[in-house]
């Protein structure tokens, strides 16, 4: 096998998890390494979101790209950081729906 697999880091809303595994799923399949957001099972205090969302930047740091999953279009506050994060350290940038 020539070279190491694709790290895609996916982004999105975390209403959108059953969608977020999916993808994870099918670029699994495909032989791509990916790197998603934590989830939880209950809600999660300020500060563990703060933690959560710093962790998930360095994530993307590692991925050579991102997909922002996004039925609908919709990219909430948090995504719209990550894409402006990932943008801004040059890293591509697709989604599942048109923005």
């Amino acid at each position: 096998m020539p070279g190491r697999p694709e790290i895609v880091c996916i982004c999105g809303s975390t209403r959108f998890v059953d969608e977020m595994r999916m993808a994870n799923r099918d670029l699994t399949f495909a032989g791509v390494i990916v790197v998603a957001p934590g989830e939880a099972d209950e809600l999660i205090t300020n500060e563990q979101k703060t933690a959560l969302d710093a962790l998930h930047l360095r994530k993307i740091d590692l991925a050579d790209r991102v997909l922002v999953v996004n039925p609908g279009g919709y990219i909430g506050e948090s995504t719209s950081r990550e894409i402006a994060y990932a943008h801004a350290t040059g890293k591509p940038i697709s989604f599942t729906d048109p923005v």
